[in-house]
C-alpha cells in the first residue's frame, strides 16, 4: 500500500470539503446536470480516443498508485552478485537450486534463460525487448490519465457554456438564473477537480513508477548479462553501482 498517494489524495479533498463547509452546506456543490456533463462527456471521449482493451488496462495500472512493492536497487545489486559470486565458483547451472527463492518474477525469468543455456547477448537483448514494451504499456496507461486531465476540464467548458446559453434565454424569470449558473460554475468546478486533483498527479505517481520500475529491470538484464560473461564479480559490482545514487552504494566485499 503506498501511504503517499493515500495520504495526498485525503489531504487534497480533505482539504477542499472543509473550505466548503466553511462557506455553506455541501449539497450546494452536487449538481446532476454538471456531472453527467463532465463525468459522462469525458467518459465518453476517453472511449473515442482509446479502445476498450486499453481503457482497461489502464484501470489496472492505476492500481499501481495505491497497491505496489517497490524493490529495492541496493537489494537487488546484494543478490545479483551472491548469483555472481555462486556462479563463478560452482558454474552457471548452481543458479538452479536459488531459484526457489527469488521472488521478483522479471529476475526469475532471467536466471532461468541463464540456467537454460542463453548466450549472454542473446539473454540481454531478449530482456531488453521485454523492458521496452513494459515501457510502451506503461506509457500507454499513463496517456489515458493525461487524456483524462485534458478532457475533463473541457467538459467542464462545455458545461459552462451550456449554462450560460439556459441563463441568457431565460434572463425574464430570474428564479431560473441560479439553476443554470449553477451548471455553468459547477461545471467547470468539477473538471478542474478531476484534472488537477486526480488525473495529473496519478499520471505522474504513474510515471514515476514506470521508471523505477524499468530502471529495476534494465540493472537486472546487465547484472545477468555480466554473470553469463564471467565477469569479475568487483567489475560487475562497479557497473551495477551506476544504477543508484553513490549515498547507496555499500559493496559487498567490504561486508
Amino acid at each position: 500500500m503506498d501511504l503517499s498517494t493515500i495520504l495526498g489524495i485525503c489531504a487534497a479533498f480533505g482539504l477542499m470539503l472543509m473550505a466548503i463547509l466553511q462557506g455553506g452546506p455541501l449539497s450546494i456543490f452536487i449538481n446532476i446536470p454538471s456531472i453527467m456533463i463532465v463525468f459522462g462527456g469525458t467518459a465518453g471521449n476517453i472511449l473515442v480516443h482509446y479502445p476498450f482493451a486499453d481503457v482497461f488496462d489502464a484501470i489496472n495500472v492505476a492500481k499501481k498508485t495505491f497497491l505496489y512493492k517497490e524493490t529495492s536497487a541496493s537489494a537487488l545489486i546484494d543478490q545479483l552478485m551472491d548469483f555472481a559470486n555462486k556462479a563463478r565458483k560452482e558454474g552457471i547451472l548452481a543458479l538452479q537450486a536459488s531459484i526457489n527463492t527469488i521472488e521478483d518474477p522479471f529476475l526469475l525469468k532471467a536466471v532461468q534463460m541463464a540456467v537454460d543455456g542463453q548466450e549472454p547477448e542473446t539473454l540481454r537483448r531478449m530482456l531488453m525487448t521485454e523492458i521496452d514494451y513494459i515501457q510502451v504499456r506503461h506509457e500507454k496507461g499513463g496517456d489515458i490519465f493525461n487524456a483524462l486531465a485534458l478532457y475533463a476540464p473541457a467538459m467542464g467548458m462545455v458545461g459552462t457554456l451550456i449554462g450560460l446559453v439556459q441563463m441568457l434565454q431565460t434572463m425574464d424569470d430570474p428564479s431560473t438564473i441560479g439553476p443554470a449558473m449553477a451548471v455553468a460554475l459547477l461545471t467547470t468546478f468539477y473538471g478542474a477537480v478531476i484534472a488537477n486533483v486526480v488525473c495529473t498527479p496519478m499520471a505522474g505517481k504513474l510515471r514515476n513508477r514506470s521508471d523505477s520500475e524499468i530502471l529495476t529491470k534494465t540493472l537486472i538484464a546487465e547484472g545477468m548479462q555480466s554473470i553469463l560473461s564471467g565477469e569479475n564479480p568487483r567489475i560487475m559490482e562497479q557497473k551495477l553501482h551506476a544504477f543508484i545514487a553513490p549515498k547507496l552504494r555499500d559493496s559487498t566485499f567490504n561486508k
